[in-house]
């Protein structure tokens, strides 16, 4: 993620995904007793992300006043971060979707699986299967880490987006989002801007499961149970598809990958690229509708 409080950091680009979250524990405090917890109770608040997460920042945003004691755990979440038993309840807010590394074979010319888009469209069969198997080998690394170190009886929340069962990732707006990136990669490759093979390369580690898909993985790893999975209602409806929100939004959350594989000279020049290309495709290729859960 961009950080610091710029305009095309995530802190500032991420607003959808905060009051997801906020309409989500509303709801769920209007299904439970109307009672509030104890004032007197302290609790521990531990944020985990990479070494490179601005904690800076995300520590300056903490509202002040609240009755909690805050502290950045580094490391990643695919691994074990905390003590055994040392948390109640944890949260994975829109995270869940990565996948540790790119799956074997998706860079490989010679292998059945090589993906020349950017990310998995859903289309190509064994591009899919090696994603959905690289994404459930994870999840069971990272599902059997969070039940170690929570308390017996503590509770997982996964806040994010899945897919419904048979939707293509190719046929959302998130999807049409990296088609525009990988479309604008591909103008520059055939401007002479950057290689060919160094788009052909370039993969992200994302794979935005099914619905039943993700609850077969949770029960099948068989450390959770699932007690409730539902729909999260956005206050201002569905995802936005605003060319130039989306592609602010995109810059936020995808410029260090492109960055980090292409240079920053590159980096600035696709996403010159993208909000034009978006106007032309939402248009066409209205998306398919996800869920938030």
């Amino acid at each position: 993620m961009v950080g610091g409080e710029g305009p095309e950091s995530y802190n500032q680009n991420s607003s959808y995904q905060s009051k997801t979250s906020l309409m989500h524990l509303k709801t769920s405090t209007a299904k439970g007793t109307g009672q509030n917890p104890a004032e007197n109770i302290e609790f521990q608040v531990l944020f985990n992300d990479f070494t490179t997460n601005d904690f800076n920042t995300l520590f300056q945003s903490l509202p002040a006043g609240r009755r909690y004691y805050s502290a950045g755990v580094p490391g990643s979440f695919f691994e074990s971060v905390l003590p055994k038993e040392s948390f109640h309840i944890g949260v994975i807010n829109y995270a869940f979707h990565f996948t540790s590394k790119i799956p074997k074979g998706i860079t490989d010319r010679d292998s059945p699986s090589w993906n020349r888009d950017m990310h998995c469209t859903g289309f190509n069969k064994a591009v899919k299967k090696a994603y959905l198997d690289q994404y459930s080998a994870d999840a069971k690394i990272l599902l059997d880490a969070r039940a170690d170190e929570l308390v017996p009886g503590g509770l997982m929340l996964l806040f994010g987006s899945c897919l419904r069962d048979g939707v293509k990732m190719s046929e959302t707006s998130k999807g049409i989002v990296l088609y525009a990136v990988g479309a604008s990669l591909n103008d520059l490759a055939q401007q002479g801007v950057i290689e060919q093979d160094k788009v052909d390369s370039f993969s992200t580690p994302l794979y935005f499961a099914e619905e039943n898909e993700l609850k077969q993985i949770i029960e099948e790893n068989g450390r959770f149970t699932i007690e409730a999975f539902e729909d999260i209602i956005h206050a201002k409806g569905e995802f936005t598809l605003d060319p130039k929100v989306l592609a602010v939004s995109c810059r936020a959350s995808f410029g260090t990958f492109l960055s980090q594989h292409f240079g920053e000279q590159v980096f600035t020049k696709v996403f010159d690229l993208i909000e034009a290309k978006l106007r032309q495709e939402l248009p066409r290729r209205m998306p398919n509708p996800e869920c938030s859960t």
